[in-house]
């Protein structure tokens, strides 16, 4: 074997081992992620068990054997010499489905830094997957790849030329995102279905102890009620015997008023039949 062979062999040995081991990496975050996955609030809250389903399972197997489907299939994304205005800014949405899906991209300029960042928009927030910096990727290439655990999400890649008010920056960009292949994804639906079922769990015993506090607040406040109810009653009935008693005394009152008016009268002024006698 001459020495150029040789390094051809070396070197394809290498790549390959360099491909095994990131495939472990991926898989091993894939894992990592699909473990740790736990469902958006809104998705505990919603009405219907198939919303929080439809997540747990990611894309329909059947979709993946359709050949019609875009499911299951390598999309590519790509801008060439795209401008960007002075002090102005880019941004390419990529829409994400399939969980343990990879999202590769490379981005070069002709010539000039500019900004760039990437961040993942999920119901629950947002994650920056690359800090804003000011790069120059005329020379080589700027390249990266990183895993999708949980969807939906949204990517997005932002480029910036708010720094600069003179120069007009162009720039072409790749993105590729891989969704996982077929063992990936039923071995992620199981695991998230795992890690899901204890999160439901948890939330169903923590909803049980609730719900067993409010049945008994509400026993209590009804009973209270009932015993309130009951105190009115009687409340009542004391209210009138007092009214009618009130009443009863306010007459007397009137009358006993009357009565000594009329009794003063006769001892001041006399009685009429004596002084009609007198005359």
């Amino acid at each position: 074997m001459s020495n150029n062979e040789s390094s051809s062999s070396a070197a394809a040995e290498n790549k390959k081992r360099l491909q095994a081991l990131e495939a472990k990496a991926v898989a091993e975050a894939t894992a990592s992620a699909d473990a740790a996955y736990t469902p958006s609030a809104s998705l505990l809250n919603a009405s219907s068990p198939e919303l929080l389903l439809k997540q747990v399972d990611g894309p329909s197997l059947a979709d993946y054997y359709d050949p019609n489907s875009t499911a299951g299939k390598e999309s590519v994304y790509v801008g060439r010499s795209v401008p960007i205005a002075a002090g102005g800014s880019l941004t390419i949405p990529i829409q994400v489905s399939s969980p343990g899906s990879v999202v590769e991209y490379s981005v070069e300029n002709k010539q000039y830094d500019f900004g760039f960042s990437i961040t993942a928009e999920r119901e629950e927030g947002v994650t920056i997957v690359k800090e804003t910096t000011r790069v120059d990727a005329s020379k080589e290439p700027i390249t990266g790849k990183f895993l999708v655990g949980t969807v939906p999400c949204l990517i997005q890649f932002q480029f910036d030329n708010d720094f600069s008010w003179m120069r007009e920056k162009v720039v072409s960009y790749k993105v590729t995102v891989t969704p996982p292949s077929l063992q990936t994804l039923t071995a992620g639906r199981r695991r998230r279905a795992k890690a899901c079922l204890k999160a439901v769990t948890e939330d169903y015993q923590a909803s049980k102890s609730r719900y067993q506090a409010a049945s008994d607040q509400r026993t209590l406040l009804e009973t209270e009620l009932e015993q309130l109810k009951l105190e009115i009653a009687q409340k009542e009935k004391s209210l009138k015997v007092v009214v009618e008693e009130e009443k009863r005394f306010k007459d007397r009152l009137g009358l006993r008023q009357e009565q000594i008016n009329l009794l003063q009268d006769r001892l001041e002024n006399g009685w009429h039949d004596e002084q009609e006698l007198k005359k």
